[in-house]
């Protein structure tokens, strides 16, 4: 986990412009549920009224208020109230102090609505509710201020409104109190503009709502827009890290990780970092603010619903913690059967045809059935646990849905809560466990991230035994060189309890040609490959004109050296691209030099496009012999001080292979050529022939001298030539 968040701490500055903009993407989805609260209650109940203090109002109706307020809140009310119009109506003034008119005008207008409502009911006949009318609100008006003219009435209604607030409860007092906008209502109706009053609401209001929706669109693909950026920038340098570190690993690295591994942790678990990057930015940063910013929202509020909150939020860790422990494990394994299935489908392919002339194809279907298999069964396992995860989580939602339109409806019938309130509040409670939701998603994917990035951290972290000096030393500016010198060398593979090559000595000189021959697995190719440190001596020392591989960069190395692997190895690209990798200063004279002295334009020649001619990844589309040519003429293209062969003629039929040593003579006659071969016929010529044996020189010399003192030489001569050949050999001596 904390090698994923020091990924992402490499890019702060875009991390933070997220979290800002997360910000502002949250306070709009928290503003938008009050935004529905307010065209529900307001906007559609009351008319688009948000205050108890008309806008505009009649001169009459006025009048009347004044009459049932104190004398100083009458006052202040006809002083908020600009002078009457031709219509007798009267507009507030920009400047009025609304808190304070707010407080004054509540009380009158209830008890002027509820006196409409009651002058409704004895015009109709009736004791039941009536909804008043204009007509009803005038009548009651006039009959005020009829009544105000008798001496004291004023007083007498200020002292029975008073009596009669004091005789109600809480409770009663709050639901008049919701009636206050009726009156406004009423008033607006009586001046003919109510429809106007209510439209001009509902449009500024969702004009708002739209606004802020445009901008959490716009901050939500700009988050997006950068995580996706982040996160790409991370598989990159990623990807980029490990390549390196790959590419700078000796063969016991390649050994202890696999291909197949290494193939896995560039591309799969990789992918898997840079997606939950992506879904750390826009969820796990998001869900929080949201979470946070929606209990502040709810426990602003009087609804009293708030316990409602906290059994869910404890339903859902409560699931998420069971599901946690039983999907982790699997998880954690299911990256170890993505290498195994990697490595079992690589095995296959690259050996399809030993698989197919051994008829093993049904053993091999099985085996990969068996890691597939496996693979699946972990897959489903987690699969259902994450499905198994979803019905919880719904019922849990609608449970909470439930709960809340249970107990908001009783709240509603109280009058304490309003529709408005109740589509705010489960609204904020749906954010509320969504955000709880994202990070118990975000908390099953991190474990599988976290096994990722360990994995490609050990990559990374894992030294090369194989390294630069911290001092380097030049190789001598005067003088021949060339010379490959071995000095008591021994060496051992990694793990392994017994040496491969044991007290090697020798020295190989510019102008001549040092083969090494023996029985198979005796360390010939061991030993080709300490020259060029893809194995570092575990005893002893390997030498360059006297200075120690070791102590020599690997580049300034390996510009000494041409190496041909014992398989050819090819890139995709042409013939061309292949004989000049071994640096820009390869022309393409000397490409097509090289390719003659090792045998290889005839078949180059034949193709319609000569050098251009494409090669297939790993040279699939050229013959065994032709891609082992081109390997030679790649190492040739080069010019080399050293040339190291590693078996290299094997493909090559013996007309071949003569021609190519021929010409290979003549254009290596200053360079120092070490041969490692399984024929006698490559060997043959060569100024001095190593024969090994376990591990150890158990002869030295020219083929006549090793056939005269090395037994081993003079079994592996024999059997590869008949009498007559070493007889004629012997003769031409």
């Amino acid at each position: 986990m904390t090698k994923i968040f020091k990924q992402l701490g490499r890019h702060w500055a875009a991390c933070l412009a997220v979290v800002a903009l997360l910000i502002v993407q949250a306070y709009c989805d928290l503003s938008l549920p009050d935004y529905t609260s307010k065209i529900v209650d307001t906007g559609i109940q009351q008319g688009g009224i948000e205050s108890p203090v008309p806008d505009t109002v009649r001169s009459t109706t006025l009048q009347a208020l004044e009459l049932l307020m104190s004398e100083d809140d009458a006052a202040l009310a006809d002083e908020a109230y600009a002078d009457p119009d031709a219509d007798g109506v009267r507009t507030l003034k920009p400047d009025a102090d609304t808190a304070a008119l707010e407080n004054a005008f509540t009380t009158p207008d209830v008890v002027l609505y509820m006196a409409a409502v009651k002058n409704a009911a004895t015009a109709a006949g009736t004791t039941d509710t009536v909804v008043p009318t204009a007509y009803d609100l005038d009548a009651v008006a006039t009959q005020l201020a009829a009544a105000s003219q008798a001496p004291g009435a004023r007083e007498m209604l200020q002292s029975q409104l008073t009596d009669g607030l004091a005789q109600l409860d809480e409770t009663v007092a709050d639901s008049l109190s919701s009636q206050a906008m009726l009156l406004v209502a009423l008033e607006y109706d009586a001046q003919g503009i109510a429809h106007d009053v209510q439209m001009s609401y509902l449009l500024r209001t969702g004009g708002q709502m739209l606004a802020l929706t445009l901008l959490m669109v716009a901050v939500a693909v700009a988050v997006g827009f950068i995580a996706s950026r982040v996160s790409a920038a991370i598989g990159r340098d990623l990807r980029r890290d490990v390549f390196r570190t790959v590419v700078g690993y000796s063969n016991a690295e390649i050994e202890k990780f696999s291909t197949a591994s290494l193939i896995t942790r560039t591309t799969n678990d990789i992918q898997q970092v840079q997606f939950v990057c992506v879904i750390l930015l826009r969820m796990v940063a998001y869900a929080p603010i949201l979470g946070i910013g929606g209990i502040m929202h709810v426990a602003s509020g009087n609804t009293g619903l708030e316990w409602i909150i906290f059994v869910a939020v404890a339903a859902l860790l409560a699931l998420i913690a069971v599901l946690m422990n039983v999907a982790m494990p699997k998880f954690k394994q299911m990256q170890v059967l993505v290498d195994r299935l990697n490595l079992v489908s690589r095995e296959i392919l690259t050996g399809i045809m030993p698989i197919r002339a051994f008829s093993r194809e049904e053993f091999e279907e099985k085996r990969f059935d068996r890691a597939n298999t496996d693979l699946m069964k972990t897959q489903l396992f987690t699969n259902r646990t994450m499905v198994a995860m979803m019905p919880f989580m719904t019922l849990i939602m609608n449970g909470t849905s439930l709960l809340i339109v249970w107990f908001g409806g009783k709240a509603m019938d109280l009058g304490s809560m309003q529709v408005g309130e109740m589509i705010a509040f489960i609204t904020y409670t749906m954010q509320i466990v969504m955000s709880f939701l994202m990070l118990s998603m975000v908390a099953v994917m991190l474990p599988r991230a976290g096994v990722a990035a360990d994995r490609i951290d050990e990559v990374i972290k894992t030294p090369s035994t194989i390294h630069d000096p911290a001092a380097p030393k030049a190789l001598p500016a005067d003088g021949t060189h060339g010379v490959v010198a071995f000095h008591d060398v021994s060496f051992r593979y990694p793990g392994s309890d017994e040496d491969a090559l044991e007290h090697i000595s020798f020295t190989a000189r510019p102008g001549e040609t040092t083969a090494i021959i023996g029985s198979t697995g005796c360390g010939k190719s061991t030993l080709l490959n300490l020259i060029p440190r893809f194995y570092d001596v575990t005893e002893g020392s390997v030498t360059i004109d006297g200075v120690d591989v070791r102590d020599m960069t690997q580049a300034q190395l390996h510009d000494e050296l041409g190496y041909v692997p014992q398989k050819g190895v090819l890139f995709s690209g042409t013939i061309t691209s292949n004989l000049k990798f071994g640096g820009d200063h390869i022309t393409d004279a000397d490409a097509e030099q090289a390719a003659e002295i090792a045998q290889a334009t005839e078949f180059i020649s034949a193709k319609p496009e000569g050098f251009d001619s494409p090669i297939a990844q790993g040279g699939s589309n050229v013959s065994g012999g032709q891609k082992q040519r081109l390997s030679i003429a790649r190492a040739i293209a080069k010019h080399p001080q050293i040339y190291l062969f590693d078996d290299s003629f094997s493909a090559l039929d013996y007309k071949t292979d003569v021609a190519l040593r021929r010409a290979l003579k003549a254009k290596t006659d200053n360079a120092t050529v070490i041969i490692v071969a399984q024929r006698i016929s490559t060997v043959l010529h060569a100024n001095q022939i190593l024969v090994l044996d376990e591990g150890r020189i158990v002869g030295k010399g020219t083929h006549a001298q090793l056939m005269e003192s090395c037994p081993a030489y003079q079994e592996i001569a024999r059997s590869q030539l008949s009498q007559k050949e070493l007889n004629l050999q012997k003769e031409g001596e």
